[in-house]
């Protein structure tokens, strides 16, 4: 394998760690609405389990609230029990043909709940990184055997451990505004 070809394999895996961490951040709710909270919710209809974007528009009218409107109102029940067991902390009430989901007020105690995830949550993005860089030096050492000389290995490595350092402050720079977002009151 070529080394510029390493590189960037070693970039794109780090780069798709960062992303997923920063997917995981959107879960996380702090106070203001957003249709992201509600990525995770599945939907049980039809005979088949699906995302609630697949089934749904979801909107934030304002920064309290979201609304939830099915393509089909006829698993609106359907859509409200897969909220309710996503387990998100939301009591969707139904108005008419949308479910309308209040965003419950955060306690200082659940702020802090949500800080930790976040730290997990960045710990393993992090983790992501590094097992991407350690896939890349495993590359680089079986690529000695293809002429690659010392002088090329170490700078293969340094490059390789310049990106990785880049993504991990970046992990942690994100982690950072998700706790002041959080602690916000």
């Amino acid at each position: 394998m070529q080394p510029n070809e390493i590189i960037a394999m070693a970039t794109a895996d780090m780069k798709k760690a960062v992303e997923y961490t920063l997917n995981q951040f959107n879960s996380l709710h702090t106070g203001k609405a957003s249709p992201a909270m509600l990525d995770s919710v599945k939907v049980e209809a039809y005979g088949a389990v699906s995302t609630l974007k697949e089934v749904a528009a979801v909107s934030t009218p304002d920064a309290r609230s979201i609304v939830v409107q099915p393509w089909d109102k006829s698993i609106l029940k359907d859509v409200e029990k897969a909220i309710i067991d996503a387990n998100l902390g939301f009591n969707p009430l139904i108005d008419g043909g949308i479910l309308r989901v209040p965003i419950p007020e955060l306690t200082g105690e659940r702020r802090t709940e949500l800080a930790k995830q976040a730290g997990s949550m960045a710990e393993d993005g992090r983790v992501r990184v590094r097992q991407a860089r350690r896939d890349s030096l495993d590359l680089i050492k079986s690529s000695k055997e293809d002429g690659l000389s010392e002088d090329d290995i170490k700078r293969l490595e340094k490059d390789i451990q310049k990106e990785h350092d880049t993504y991990i402050a970046n992990i942690n720079e994100e982690l950072s505004k998700k706790e002041a977002d959080l602690r916000k009151v």
